[in-house]
């Protein structure tokens, strides 16, 4: 099923590519070149601060526990691993060249531009993709797993939003004074693209979470966004208590629960059982 029109004619598109039966004018290949080029340089060009704490609109809908750490505590988080970069180049390669097939497809949309969001308590600055039909879109890159299951609907990816994308869409809509539309979605295993519509997005409601993940992460004392879950097997309860999904790629979860372990699952037959983070512990399995 396709959710945005232009998703029918990027397929016709490609399936002319995929017989050898389209071009690509001079113009969106230097367009998609330079952006790239632009990539680079922002990625590996020596510019690009990582570190420092700044509310931008890519991190405002994110749990306010993680921005109070990225203030507060930033030396504690875990180190980025060596595919961060490439993985942040991957998605800039990608919006690119999609960009440049939109073109080509005959879609009608304008670039990306730079917008401030002011709440009642900061000033944030971000830069959109795309604006196709008067509505703001952002294009994503996502591995097999997400494109399949976080990206399968708003109401999947607002459930499971860790990097605050709705968030960031909602700031992005409220800035610019255009609609929420949603996201292009990119397959990065296989190359397979969709269009996630933000239907039943609240952008003011949104925007009221973000003032409030503000005010959090500009207080004094840390408030944890999510409470550890109790550990189930078979439908019975271990006894112990596992870290939050909510929490699962925070840098800052050992720091948050400093007595948390990663030990095999504890009640699993499996000759290679899954790795689980154990806030507590049952006496059981302690004395075992």
């Amino acid at each position: 099923m396709m959710n945005h029109p232009a998703e029918l004619a990027l397929h016709q598109y490609m399936e002319k590519a995929a017989n050898g039966n389209t071009t690509m004018s001079p113009d969106t290949i230097k367009q998609v070149a330079q952006d790239i080029s632009d990539a680079l340089q922002r990625q590996f060009g020596g510019g690009n601060k990582r570190d420092g704490f700044r509310l931008r609109m890519s991190n405002v809908g994110r749990p306010s526990c993680q921005l109070w750490f990225e203030r507060n505590k930033p030396e504690t988080a875990l180190p980025k691993p060596t595919t961060f970069v490439m993985n942040m180049m991957l998605g800039d390669i990608v919006e690119a060249v999609f960009k440049g097939l939109l073109k080509e497809a005959g879609v009608q949309y304008e670039d990306s531009d730079t917008v401030t969001l002011k709440t009642n308590n900061a000033s944030i600055n971000g830069t959109y993709d795309i604006v196709i039909d008067g509505a703001v879109d952002d294009v994503k890159s996502a591995s097999n797993w997400s494109y399949i299951h976080k990206f399968d609907s708003f109401d999947t990816l607002r459930d499971g939003d860790g990097f605050g994308y709705v968030g960031q869409l909602a700031g992005y809509a409220k800035a610019s004074g255009k609609r929420a539309g949603g996201w292009w979605v990119v397959n990065k295993a296989n190359g397979d693209f969709k269009y996630v519509p933000a239907t039943g997005l609240d952008v003011d409601e949104e925007i009221q979470k973000i003032e409030s993940n503000i005010d959090n992460a500009m207080s004094d004392e840390l408030v944890r966004c999510f409470e550890p879950e109790k550990e189930t097997f078979n439908g019975k309860e271990t006894g112990n208590l596992v870290l939050n999904k909510g929490c699962t790629f925070c840098s800052y979860k050992h720091t948050c629960w400093p007595k948390m372990v990663e030990l095999p699952a504890v009640k699993s037959k499996a000759k290679d059982p899954k790795i689980v983070s154990y806030i507590q512990l049952s006496e059981e399995y302690n004395a075992a």
